[in-house]
């Protein structure tokens, strides 16, 4: 099919050009014009490249693109991620905080779904933009057994700060790096907040406001997302799509 046709509905969909983002959204670079088959990747990385062209892959999507607000030389690493790019034919295109924040495929969302949670508000404001999610369970719950819970339906190891509530009610949810928004969970009296990435300087914030904490890590916080837009587009468009993983660890 058409590269045109696919990025002009992934615009659409995701609302790409509607969001104020630091990341360069959309179509970063183009092809020759066909898409015969679409990789997904957290990052846009040297190994998501070689995967991708081991697996014949001619579009590529990521969640973190190469350009964040500035312009960036074509030399050293970067030169040689591009150069392969264009080489195999590759088109890249990045989706950020259009992909957090989508009411279906979003991060965020998606996660929700995993979990079961229902009913779910919008929470995190981050520039004028809600990032994440606010939940209530219908019974309370040990935080162990909800930590259990993220690791089966979302993946990887969590990390728990166990200042608050052993049984838990309430929670918020934001993927990736947004333990900044601590502080407005703090303020939401919810009994445990969950993202990405711990923060040296958050410890004790969390600890003396008496709130649990969990971390799923950066990049297993930020998979689901793509796996859900994977599947969605392979329903659209009846494509052949492959995830390339690539975990960081963090």
């Amino acid at each position: 099919m058409k590269l045109v046709d696919v990025v002009n509905y992934l615009d659409e969909y995701l609302k790409v050009m509607e969001i104020a983002d630091s990341s360069l959204n959309g179509l970063v670079i183009e092809n020759s014009g066909e898409v015969n088959k679409i990789g997904f990747a957290v990052d846009f990385s040297k190994r998501a490249i070689k995967e991708a062209v081991k697996d014949n892959v001619n579009m590529l999507i990521v969640h973190h693109g190469p350009y964040w607000g500035k312009v960036v030389p074509l030399s050293g690493y970067f030169y040689k991620r591009m150069k392969e790019m264009i080489k195999h034919d590759i088109a890249l295109y990045a989706v950020h905080l259009p992909l957090d924040i989508h009411p279906e495929v979003g991060n965020n969302a998606y996660a929700m779904k995993l979990l079961g949670l229902k009913d779910t508000e919008e929470f995190g404001d981050y520039h004028g933009i809600k990032l994440g999610r606010k939940f209530k369970f219908k019974k309370p719950m040990k935080r162990e057994e909800f930590k259990k819970l993220l690791e089966e339906k979302i993946g990887g190891e969590a990390i728990l700060w166990d200042f608050g509530k052993e049984e838990i009610q309430t929670g918020a949810y934001v993927s990736g790096d947004a333990i900044s928004l601590l502080e407005e969970a703090i303020k939401e009296r919810v009994d445990v907040y969950i993202t990405g990435e711990p923060k040296h300087s958050a410890y004790w914030v969390a600890a003396e406001n008496e709130i649990n904490v969990m971390f799923l890590g950066h990049y297993t916080s930020e998979r689901v997302g793509l796996l859900a837009l994977k599947e969605h587009l392979e329903k659209k468009f009846k494509i052949d799509t492959i995830f390339i993983e690539a975990p960081t660890g963090y």
